[in-house]
């Protein structure tokens, strides 16, 4: 596994102390997460020429985390993505969770605005890697129940970065967690991402309205803009004259991943190789949810997850307005999201793969990034 380093990453407006860690594998590949929201900071690897690429927007200390409103890198929750009004029915009862979002801030959004990327969380380093924990209390965001939330980040020797979720709450109640983390893999001070490329292996996407909000229809990529089955450059048809794009004001969208298992051939450095008890991806229910690639840095991205969708947005609004680290500014579409999750709005669509956990039963998901040179 990675070794570790703690370092101090500056203070909260409140005076307490935040810290920054890095992993490191023997590739010479970095990754930085902060306790601050859980947020990753940085992944640093090699590129062409052996220059190190960052390929994470972000900030330089915890004080400009504090004052984002992107969510940048943070590990959202307890529920990732929209709730159509802030309803929220779990065993006959209604929940009004907090309204952060829409037009007229009549929706709820990543947990409300006090979501788990705006917390400070408890760090231990284990053996994977980094251990962050997290109580939050019953009625935090207006969600019932005590829930303690623990993420353990990984980073292997074959530059594979695991992101392991676990929840347990004293009551039933909602659990949606995901990382929304910007990637650009021509590196953070590079202006746009449209010319790399993008895809996402689903067949259909769940139509959403111009809040965002699914309305319950899954509908087939086919003859869309929204047929990302096969690589395509992230530009080619993010402004084109269909309903979706033009409501969403580019992608930022939910793709229904397709419930193929895909095996990985396992082989030292990897998450799970033990060459006396074989451990797989497969096994382990991954899927594989995207993949990208840039031509002009050489590397590639691919995500697997155990989560049933996933949210592809291109930075629609970034605005550059709070300077990033080594006071880049980032613009819109500098960056793209793969957020693994349950579908958005899925309480008002009971068709949909529901997020709601049972008191006491330990809620688990995990979803994997590789990142590597292109062959």
């Amino acid at each position: 596994m990675a070794t570790v380093k703690q370092e101090s990453f500056g203070k909260l407006s409140d005076g307490q102390e935040v810290f920054l860690y890095t992993l490191r594998n023997t590739k010479g590949t970095e990754v930085k997460i902060t306790n601050y929201g859980a947020r990753l900071v940085s992944w640093r690897v090699f590129g062409k020429d052996a220059k190190k690429i960052d390929i994470l927007l972000g900030y330089a200390d915890a004080a400009a985390y504090e004052k984002d409103d992107t969510s940048m890198g943070g590990l959202v929750g307890r529920h990732a993505n929209r709730i159509a009004g802030g309803k929220a029915v779990i065993n006959g009862q209604e929940y009004q969770l907090d309204l952060n979002d829409g037009s007229r801030m009549q929706n709820h959004i990543h947990g409300g605005s006090k979501g788990f990327h705006n917390e400070l969380w408890q760090a231990e380093e284990i053996y994977e890697g980094i251990k962050l924990t997290y109580h939050s209390k019953d009625g935090d965001g207006g969600y019932p129940g005590n829930m303690d939330v623990t993420v353990i980040y990984s980073l292997s020797n074959d530059n594979e970065l695991s992101i392991k979720y676990e929840a347990v709450s004293d009551k039933d109640t909602i659990c949606n967690l995901t990382n929304h983390s910007y990637f650009n893999l021509d590196g953070f001070a590079s202006p746009s991402i449209l010319d790399q490329k993008i895809q996402i292996f689903a067949d259909q996407y769940t139509w959403a309205d111009s809040e965002s909000l699914p309305d319950g229809r899954i509908l087939p990529v086919e003859g869309t803009p929204m047929d990302l089955r096969q690589p395509v450059r992230i530009g080619e048809h993010i402004d084109d004259d269909f309903d979706e794009l033009v409501m969403g004001k580019g992608y930022d969208h939910n793709w229904v991943l397709r419930d193929e298992p895909v095996h990985v051939e396992m082989k030292p450095g990897m998450f799970g190789y033990d060459p006396h008890c074989p451990i797989d991806y497969q096994k382990r229910g991954l899927k594989k949810a995207a993949y990208a690639e840039s031509d002009q840095s050489g590397l590639t991205l691919t995500c697997y997850t155990t989560l049933p969708g996933v949210q592809f947005y291109t930075g629609n609004f970034l605005d550059g307005s709070l300077p990033g680290k080594d006071g880049v500014t980032f613009p819109r579409r500098s960056g793209f999201c793969l957020e693994t999750q349950y579908f958005p709005n899925s309480l008002a669509n009971p068709a949909f793969p529901q997020p709601v956990i049972k008191a006491g039963e330990k809620w688990e998901a995990q979803t994997i990034f590789v990142l590597f040179p292109k062959d």
